[in-house]
């Protein structure tokens, strides 16, 4: 079922953590091509990776790389509009979410997990109105 107001537009990134953080960033780069561009001021380390103009690989630093289970890629995203629609959605189904904002952008992130939770996040634009409820 769709809803008509809530609009998925593209897939945005993909997050990887590595307890490599140069010789990821360095493969990415001179390996398959991508630039190193601008990051956020987050308060954990990283490197976005650009396919044009979009980051289309996102590093974050962790003290080791992930091994057996623990998954290497933490989430993938989308873009989408429809903000307020989506997070009703959320809530009459009683699935839970989180929302952050981020540093210096002002995306929306509404962070869910599906069944078998994996992480999703679901970018907005920081000029979406999330509606009457509270985040």
């Amino acid at each position: 079922m769709t809803n008509p107001a809530m609009t998925i537009k593209d897939l945005d990134h993909v997050n990887i953590r590595t307890g490599r953080l140069s010789e990821m960033a360095a493969f990415y780069r001179d390996i398959v091509g991508l630039e190193v561009g601008s990051r956020p001021p987050f308060q954990i380390g990283g490197t976005w990776l650009y396919c044009g103009d979009r980051a289309a690989v996102h590093l974050v630093e962790v003290p080791e790389t992930p091994a057996g289970e623990a998954p290497r890629i933490e989430h993938f995203a989308f873009r989408a509009a429809g903000l307020a629609d989506f997070l009703a959605r959320l809530r009459a189904n009683t699935v839970a979410y989180d929302v952050s904002i981020v540093p210096q952008a002002g995306t929306r992130q509404v962070n869910i997990h599906d069944p078998e939770n994996n992480h999703i996040e679901i970018q907005f634009s920081g000029d979406e109105d999330p509606g009457p409820e509270r985040l």
